[in-house]
């Protein structure tokens, strides 16, 4: 294990992608903390909550935040008309920045630096994550193990 280099708040789904980099990041020397937000999907969230303890995280934490999604997203997505190609909703595109607010607030209640996601770098979730943490954050710095680096804080510019 690495030398210890603080803690990262991680957005936690309890499926594969997301315990894998919870135990990453364990090897890598970040005490974790599992963030969970409940949008409205069916999930099993105290099995997630044991699952990321058993895994080593220090503190989970599970939010509702179905409210938020549907009045500060949803709401204002369906005003506008927000559909892709006249045809596909963006309930997902819609999800990740509600997601990543909560996450910012969380590393921000637990004084963490790092917050990370399981986006792969294969669609647009991880800019989605990543960009919605720099705006409200711009010194937080995004671990991604999962996909690769997209390593430009708030203003578009290059970080290590």
């Amino acid at each position: 294990m690495s030398s210890p280099k603080g803690t990262v708040v991680l957005a936690y789904s309890g499926g594969l992608d997301t315990s894998c980099i919870l135990v990453w990041l364990k090897e890598q020397g970040y005490d974790v903390v599992a963030y969970l937000a409940n949008i409205g999907q069916k999930e099993d969230f105290e099995a997630a909550r044991k699952k990321a303890l058993a895994l080593g995280a220090k503190k989970v934490y599970i939010e509702d935040v179905c409210r938020e999604f549907v009045e500060e997203f949803i709401w204002p997505a369906v005003q506008a008309n927000a559909v892709y190609e006249d045809r596909y909703l963006l309930g997902t595109a819609l999800a990740r920045p509600c997601i990543a607010q909560g996450l910012v607030e969380v590393a921000q209640k637990e004084g963490a630096q790092h917050v990370a996601h399981g986006a792969t770098g294969k669609g647009n979730d991880q800019v989605r994550f990543e960009l919605t943490c720099y705006a409200l954050c711009p010194s937080i710095k995004v671990r991604q193990p999962g996909g690769f680096p997209f390593n430009t804080d708030a203003r578009g510019r290059a970080s290590p």
